[in-house]
Parts: structure tokens; sequence; C-alpha cells
């Protein structure tokens, strides 16, 4: 049976989650009883006691008539959620731990790539045979410290097809998209730092942001980018460094950013000095382009960064990060000291397997296949009374609103336990507003066990 907080534990876990995020900063007052029982709505006595634990434990000490302070030196980070629910359905890293649990039993509607037979299988092994051939250095040496470049040139050839200007010196190759936005934050940030998100956002940006310990703000998405009211109003009143975001097909929502709403927000950047990540990762399910802040703002203020884990393999690991000049020789120096030098072999592969004869073939029978995906499943959840938020034109994602008294988090745990690995949309949402809310790979819902294991477990 799910443990059930006490109201005693539901203070400690939310004042030790604003600790962990540096919300509560070492020697930060905390709230006084009376203002953490009107807040909590709890009793005095309920504060109380929390406080007399936390403070039991290290996590904060108390100066005589003066209040409740965090201590100096703090727990180590968790980066498990915390605060109100406890729950790990709803936790970044919880689904991350079970969409990459290997089973063959389980099914995985709630994972974030293709099934393995979707990839690019044969483009990457002939790749693979072409690297086992070629220069021995390719399997036994560090690669240079920005990358192969045969690769960076070929990479900048695609991002001026999307009207994005770069040089193959401003492009750093890196071991994977979650390595590139690391980087990043280890070059822009501080803790204590505010950092926006889109609110639902792919959930690993906010767990890795968590673990740089800065304060994560979620502005609302609409159908056509961030809601621009509301970004400019956190840009005022919150000063943040940088925002992070999906280009083209945003993840979980399957949303495309409009132009108009692309124009804006670089103008906020501009005026606010706030920075970009615009993550492409998904570029190469595009069936019509959608613009690119990177290209509009002329990478002056964005660092856009992809990777080719969802299309070729996300065993042989490999991104990279295209960002002005003057950045670039820092974030070498990090990639340096963070994973020295980096290896030859996946840049070698990725490069043969993207220039293939086949890819492109490979690719426009992906788009095929994704559509038919998408017009079988939608009817499938639509008869369970479970309905998109929109409809996406391309990408593997639906973004779907259960019925009426379905707990997302709920029907997760009751889903895992007949073996069908979910998604629920507050792993997705900084506010936890989308409880709700469900997202679905097509691609990993072609089982009809899947359909048959939600109709008994919806309530």
């Amino acid at each position: 049976m799910k443990h059930q907080l006490t109201r005693i534990e539901i203070v400690m876990a939310d004042v030790k989650e604003k600790i962990a995020t540096v919300v509560y900063m070492p020697g930060t007052r905390l709230p006084s009883v009376r203002a953490a029982a009107n807040s909590y709505g709890f009793s005095p006595s309920t504060v109380v006691e929390a406080y007399e634990r936390l403070q039991t434990e290290g996590t904060i000490y108390s100066r005589p008539g003066a209040g409740f302070y965090v201590a100096e030196t703090t727990a180590p980070l968790s980066l498990t959620e915390s605060g109100h629910n406890l729950d790990r359905a709803i936790d970044p890293l919880w689904v991350s731990r079970q969409s990459l649990e290997p089973s063959d039993n389980v099914l995985k509607p709630g994972c974030g790539w293709l099934p393995p037979d979707w990839l690019f299988e044969e483009g990457m092994r002939r790749g693979l045979r072409h690297a086992a051939r070629g220069d021995a250095t390719v399997i036994s040496e560090y690669a240079t410290p920005l990358g192969l470049p045969a690769l960076r040139q070929l990479l900048t050839r695609r991002m001026a097809g999307l009207g994005i200007d770069a040089q193959p010196s401003q492009v750093m190759l890196i071991e994977s998209g979650t390595q590139a936005i690391d980087l990043i934050l280890r070059f822009l940030l501080t803790a204590g730092d505010t950092v926006v998100v889109d609110d639902p956002c792919y959930f690993n940006f906010r767990a890795l942001l968590r673990a740089h310990r800065v304060k994560v703000i979620g502005v609302p998405y609409t159908p056509s980018g961030p809601d621009i009211e509301t970004f400019a109003k956190i840009l005022e009143e919150h000063k943040p460094r940088l925002y992070i975001t999906n280009a083209a097909i945003h993840n979980p929502t399957g949303a495309t950013l409009s132009h108009a709403t692309a124009y804006q927000i670089l103008q906020l950047a501009q005026a606010s000095g706030l920075y970009i990540i615009e993550d492409d990762i998904f570029a190469d399910f595009e069936v019509k382009p959608a613009p690119r802040l990177a290209a509009l703002d002329g990478l002056s203020r964005v660092f856009y960064i992809g990777s080719f884990s969802k299309t070729l393999s996300a065993s042989l690991r490999c991104g990279y990060i295209a960002a002005p000049n003057e950045w670039v020789e820092s974030l070498l120096d990090l990639k340096i000291a963070t994973g020295f030098g980096g290896g030859q072999l996946a840049a070698a592969v990725v490069l043969s397997a993207l220039t293939d004869s086949g890819y492109r073939k490979h690719m426009s029978m992906m788009h095929t296949r994704l559509a038919s995906a998408r017009s079988q499943t939608l009817p499938r959840l639509e008869k369970l009374g479970i309905v998109p938020w929109l409809l996406p034109q391309a990408g593997m994602f639906l973004w779907c609103r259960l019925p009426d008294n379905n707990s997302a988090t709920e029907l997760a745990n009751r889903c895992l336990s007949q073996g069908v690995v979910l998604a629920p949309g507050n792993a997705f949402s900084q506010s936890k507003n989308a409880e709700n809310f469900m997202r679905f790979n097509v691609a990993q819902a072609t089982d009809s066990r899947i359909f048959k294991v939600l109709a008994q477990a919806l309530v």
C-alpha cells in the first residue's frame, strides 16, 4: 500500500525540496511558524513539529527569538522528486528508469524513442563495417577537441537548410543532447540562478536542472509556443538567465513554434539578456520545417543542440552544440574537464549513416509510418475517452487528456502492475497542473494489449 504523507512530512518534504533547488539557500531564514501554517493551511503545532524534526536532522537550525534558518551544510543532493506528492510515478527519473529497464514482456507507450526495428539499422551496420575497415585511429584514439571535421561540416550544411548560418569552428561534437545541455548549464549558470522551461516540457530538462541546483519556472505552452504574455512577466519579475525549449516538434505536446511567437521570444530575450538552449533532436521527423530560434537570432544568444539517438541509434551516442565562436573555447574546456577527448567511432559511424544513400528514403518511410501509427492510435485512445490536446503534424508523441476523474499518476501505477509503462503528465509539468494528461508514443503503441490494460485501469 502506498504511504500517505502526514502533514508534518509534507512540510518537511517541501522545505527539503526548496533547499535542494536553492529556493532556500544556506543561511536563509525560513518563514515564521505562523506564516508557514497559513501557507500550508495546517496548524502552527504541525509546523513547529516539522521544523523541530528538520533541526534534529541537521537540515535547519534555530536562533532563539529570531526563527529557523537553513544550515550552512545541507544534505547531499537527491534528484528524486519531493514535495507534497512523493509518488515516483510523477518523478522524471522514475519514468526514465522504468522505460530503460530491459524486459521482453513490458510494453512502453510512455517511452520517448522508436522501437529498434524502426531505426536505420542497415545504415548503421554499413557505417560500423566501414569504420572497422578504415583508419585504425578511429577505433583506438581520442577525438580532437571539436570532433570529427567531416561530420561538423555536414552538420553546418544541414543547419544551413534550416536557415542557421554556422561555421564548422562553431560546432562541437559531444556524446548526447543531455551532455550538451549539461555543459551549457555549467558554462552559464551558478547555483540559485533562475531558468525558464516550457510547461509541460521534456521531463529530463527538469531533472537535469535540479542537479544544477537552480530555480526552475514553467511558462505555459500553447499550440504555437510559450504563452508570450506570461513569458514576458516571468522575465520581468524573476530575471531568469536561461530558457530551454525544443525546436520544431515540441516534447511532449507535438506542437510547433509559430514565426510570430519565435520573433517575440527573441525580442524579449534580447531586451532582458536571456540566453536560450534550442534542442532540435527531432529535426529529421519534420515534414514541414518550422522556424528555428537559432536561425532568426543568428546564433547570437541561442545555443543550438541536437543528437541522433532518435533516428540512428541510442546505443552509439553522438550529439553536437552550435554556438557563437567566443563561447566555444570555454565549452571545449568544460568538455575536456568532464569527459576528456571523447571518441571518434560514434562520429565516424553517424557520418557514414547520414551520408548513406538510403537515409533519406528511410526517413521518408518513417514519416509515413508515424502518420499511419498516429491514425491508428488516435481512435483507439478516443474510444477510451482519451483525447489529444492537439493533432500534431509530425513526430511520435500525442499529448492527451484523460477522462474526468482519472489521475494520470494512479493510472500509470495501475498499468505498470500489468506490464505497461506510461508517462503521466505531471512528470512533464513544473507547476504540476497536468495530472489529467498523459503522453503516448504512437510508435510504441501498436500492441492491442496496451489498450486492453488501459480500458481495465481507467476509472
